[in-house]
């Protein structure tokens, strides 16, 4: 029989004590996957690049939760940093500010910060500008993120790098040729860099959703091309961001050290 002890005890945290940055997480998806890995015990860096208001609305709903003992470390369970991913300084800095504000080395790095071009454009009607811009953050951000948690993240078991792509890299859509070679190209360099990461307990991994309800996939798009696009889903639905999560948290625990150097799609079958 349960003692009264064992019946009241929370359910333990498995990422308590651990540090996570989360680009791009002042909305969307990234956002979802702070708030997720804070409520699995991690201390979190919420990134954001220009929308200061939504990411300090993140930070104050973590700094909210009940306390809990197995949280080590003072100070908040979740700060704010501005930090533009495409640039390498910014990416540092961002590092920096994580290790200095928890008095920890950083345990998993998500990497959310993405951008589409709400215009669709054909390849033959994408300009040169849009598409650097589009390699800029999708790609040069995930390699500047990569290759900085590469030489700091926590070496020896829990280190985490979790990349965010897309399942447009499968499906392959008109009208994402920059999108989904942008995405393309990350997934290929994650692949490499778990096997390069040899050694230091730290595991990579992309996560590919598909359509998630979030502010960049409705941006452009008319009502009915997203019902169209839901009735493509085996669930006759749009993605949640809740639908995703999950996931993530799998990877960023210990459960997930044996999944590295993968590719996983979260579209509900949508292809």
């Amino acid at each position: 029989m349960a003692t009264q002890s064992s019946i009241s005890q929370p359910p333990s945290l498995p990422l308590a004590g651990r540090v996570a940055i989360v680009t791009g997480s002042s909305r969307g998806i990234g956002r979802a996957i702070a708030i997720h890995l804070a409520e699995l015990g991690a201390r979190i860096v919420i990134n954001y690049t220009s929308k200061l208001a939504d990411a300090e609305r993140v930070a104050a709903e973590i700094n909210d939760f009940p306390a809990r003992e197995e949280i080590t470390g003072k100070g908040p369970r979740a700060i704010v940093v501005q930090a533009n991913v495409s640039e390498p300084s910014q990416v540092k800095s961002l590092f920096d500010s994580a290790e200095s504000a928890f008095e920890s080395p950083v345990h998993i790095l998500v990497n959310a910060a993405g951008i589409l071009d709400p215009k669709y454009p054909s390849i033959a009607d994408t300009s040169v500008e849009d598409f650097d811009r589009t390699f800029s953050v999708n790609t040069k951000g995930a390699f500047l993120c990569s290759k900085e948690a590469a030489n700091r993240l926590k070496q020896g078991g829990g280190g985490r790098i979790i990349l965010l792509t897309s399942s447009m890299t499968r499906s392959l859509k008109t009208g994402f040729g920059a999108y989904a070679a942008s995405k393309a190209a990350v997934e290929t360099m994650v692949k490499i860099l778990a096997k390069e990461l040899k050694g230091t307990g730290i595991t990579a991994n992309c996560v590919a959703p598909g359509p998630i309800a979030t502010e960049m996939f409705f941006e452009g798009k008319s009502p009915e091309l997203v019902e169209k696009i839901a009735a493509e889903s085996p669930f006759g639905r749009v993605g949640e961001a809740k639908d995703v999560v999950p996931l993530v948290g799998f990877l960023a625990g210990d459960g997930g050290e044996w999944v590295n150097g993968q590719i996983i799609p979260v579209n509900g079958g949508y292809v």
